[in-house]
């Protein structure tokens, strides 16, 4: 369920970062955002599940809005800056903000009912709820990728010049993909809640942006499974060794760094041009 719930986070990232060409710092306090506003009305307002989920990806679509608005007029570093301040708002409320409970965050997150018909508390009816979600999100993206407005923004991707020489709002297209995104993510830590019943401040930290960063980078950026095998390659890394403690930072740097310098694009994408270079010798050799 953890590796869904990432794989879902790090699809949302992917959304902007490997099909638009933003580079940003704070998707973690729309992950975060998510799951904290998920897990209050559940835990304070007794809402069932799958309204407490959409509230809490109804917030983080807000503060996707908000904070695309303010960052999209800038482009490169610039934006990435502007991105990581404004999720350095988000923590900051949550560490003063009464309904948060600081440091303790919002604890014993009732899983609930859903639809008044499926007991959550059953850990395979969770387990099926959260696969539900992942196949949805995942859905989504591929069906939006493969629109039109998909092929728009891979086009600003590669030339976003001549993208508005052909008549295209790129702003307004990257606003929208970046609030998409930014749902994405709140789904994804909207079901976080909901599954390990806890939202804190861990959800909001900027090392949460930096995972999603990883995982798309390990997988493969502006591949449609790259995120997905990225995330369980980095959950894998954090299971097998939790027991070094602080070593596991250390651990998932050194795959990072090794990822970078020998597998420029991710396990997907260098699997895809192996592939495709093993077809062309195939037809020369034919």
């Amino acid at each position: 369920m953890k590796i869904l719930c990432l794989a879902l986070f790090a699809l949302a990232y992917n959304l902007v970062f490997g099909y638009v060409g933003l580079l940003a710092f704070g998707h973690a306090a729309f992950y975060g955002a998510s799951a904290y506003g998920a897990a209050h009305v559940a835990a304070v307002w007794g809402w069932p599940p799958e309204l407490a989920l959409l509230a809490g990806v109804a917030l983080a679509t807000a503060i996707g809005a908000l904070f695309g608005w303010l960052a999209i007029r800038r482009q490169g570093l610039y934006f990435a800056m502007i991105t990581l301040a404004l999720a350095q708002i988000v923590v900051f409320y949550a560490v003063q903000a009464s309904w948060t409970h600081g440091e303790d965050g919002i604890q014993s997150v009732p899983r609930g009912t859903l639809f008044g018909l499926i007991d959550l508390g059953d850990t395979m009816n969770m387990y099926y709820f959260v696969l539900a979600v992942f196949l949805i999100g995942f859905g989504f993206i591929y069906r939006l990728l493969r629109s039109p407005f998909g092929q728009v923004l891979k086009a600003i991707r590669e030339n976003e010049q001549r993208a508005i020489s052909l008549g295209y709002s790129t702003s307004q297209f990257k606003l929208v993909a970046f609030t998409l995104s930014a749902m994405l993510a709140g789904l994804a830590g909207g079901t976080k809640a909901l599954v390990f019943q806890i939202a804190s401040l861990a959800d909001l930290h900027f090392m949460t942006s930096a995972d999603a960063l990883l995982m798309t980078l390990i997988g493969g950026v502006g591949t449609l499974l790259g995120p997905i095998v990225g995330a369980v390659i980095v959950v894998t890394l954090q299971r097998e060794f939790a027991g070094y403690g602080a070593w596991v930072i250390v651990i998932q740097g050194a795959a990072f760094v090794f990822f970078v310098l020998f597998l420029r694009k991710g396990v997907i994408g260098s699997l895809e041009d192996w592939l495709g270079r093993r077809a062309d010798r195939k037809r020369e050799a034919g």
